[in-house]
C-alpha cells in the first residue's frame, strides 16, 4: 500500500481533526515498558486468537517498518496484491508472512528493534502534515484519508496491541484518559461509513455517548449525501447509544461482538439505528 499523492476529497463529514502526535513518543515508552516486564513464559502466552506475545510485538515491528519505508523513506518495495486478493486478505496475509518470518527473532532482540525502530516511528510521526494526503482508512470509508486520521488511526492500533498483550499476561486496560479518550475518538470516525448503508430521513440523528474521563459524545447527522460528523448538533437525536469505555473499544476492535455491546449498552428511541450504530468497527477485519 502506498500513500496518495493526489489531494485528499473533501472530509469534513469525518469531524474535527485529531491531533496524535504527541502521544506517539509516551505511548512508545508505555510498550516497551510493558515488553521489558514480562516473564520468559509471557512471550508465548496467547494474545489475539493465533497469535502469541511475540507475535503480536513482532507484527507492530513490522508494522513500525512499513510506516517508515512508505512514508519517511519513499520505498515502494514490498508484497503487493495477488489476483484478486482484497484488500482486507491482503493485509491479513502480509501480517502473518512477516510474523511467521519472525519467529527466529528472540523477545529480547525484538525489545531491542521495537525501542530503536518505534523511536524512529514516534519522531516521524511528530514532524508529520495533518492535512497532507495519506493512506485511506477503509473503516472510514475514504482513501487517501487525511493524515490526521492515517496517524491518529496508527495511534489507535499500537495502543490496541498494547492492550492485548496487557491482557495476555494478567493486566487490566491501561485507562490513562491521554491516549485512551484519542483511541475512542479516532475509532468514533468510523460512524458514519458504518450507517452508509441505513435509510433515514434528512436531519435524522445518532447520538453515541462514552461514559468516564476519556469518553466524549459523537453525534452522526444524515445528510443529502451521507451520514456525517460535521453537522451541527440541533434538536434531539432519534437514537442514543451509551457505552463504558471498555465495551467501547472493545467493541470498535472486535474484542466483542455487536450483540454484547448491545446487551451492555443504554439505548433510547429508535431501537433500530441504535443497533446499527453498534455495528461500528474501527479496524480492518
Amino acid at each position: 500500500m502506498n500513500a496518495q499523492s493526489e489531494e485528499v476529497p473533501g472530509h469534513s463529514w469525518l469531524g474535527a481533526p485529531i491531533d496524535a502526535r504527541s502521544l506517539f513518543a509516551p505511548q512508545q515508552d508505555a510498550l516497551m515498558a510493558t515488553l521489558r516486564r514480562l516473564a520468559p513464559a509471557d512471550w508465548d502466552k496467547e494474545a489475539v486468537p493465533g497469535w502469541t506475545v511475540r507475535d503480536l510485538a513482532a507484527h507492530l515491528l513490522g508494522d513500525f517498518y512499513g510506516r517508515l519505508a512508505r512514508d519517511r523513506d519513499g520505498y515502494r518495495g514490498g508484497p503487493g496484491f495477488a489476483r484478486g486478493e482484497s484488500l482486507e486478505a491482503f493485509i491479513h496475509r502480509i501480517n502473518q508472512e512477516w510474523v511467521d518470518a519472525c519467529r527466529r527473532v528472540s523477545p529480547t532482540a525484538l525489545i531491542d528493534t521495537l525501542d530503536l525502530i518505534g523511536g524512529q516511528v514516534a519522531s516521524f510521526f511528530e514532524a508529520v502534515d495533518l492535512d497532507s494526503p495519506s493512506l485511506g482508512v477503509s473503516w472510514a470509508g475514504i482513501d487517501p484519508a487525511p493524515m490526521w486520521l492515517d496517524s491518529a488511526r496508527d495511534f489507535t492500533e499500537f495502543w490496541t496491541h498494547r492492550q492485548q498483550i496487557r491482557h495476555a499476561v494478567g493486566q487490566a486496560t491501561d485507562h490513562d484518559p491521554r491516549y485512551l479518550s484519542v483511541v475512542l475518538d479516532t475509532f468514533m470516525r468510523a460512524l458514519p461509513h458504518t450507517l452508509r448503508e441505513v435509510k433515514a430521513s434528512l436531519g435524522t440523528r445518532v447520538q453515541v455517548r462514552v461514559d468516564g474521563p476519556a469518553g466524549g459524545t459523537w453525534t452522526v447527522t444524515a445528510t443529502e449525501d451521507r451520514w456525517s460528523l460535521d453537522e451541527p448538533d440541533a434538536g434531539g437525536p432519534a437514537a442514543r447509544v451509551r457505552l463504558d469505555a471498555e465495551t467501547a473499544w472493545r467493541l470498535c476492535t472486535r474484542g466483542i461482538q455487536p450483540d454484547a455491546a448491545v446487551a451492555r449498552a443504554r439505548i433510547d428511541g429508535d431501537r433500530e439505528l441504535a443497533e446499527a450504530a453498534c455495528r461500528v468497527v474501527s479496524i480492518v477485519y
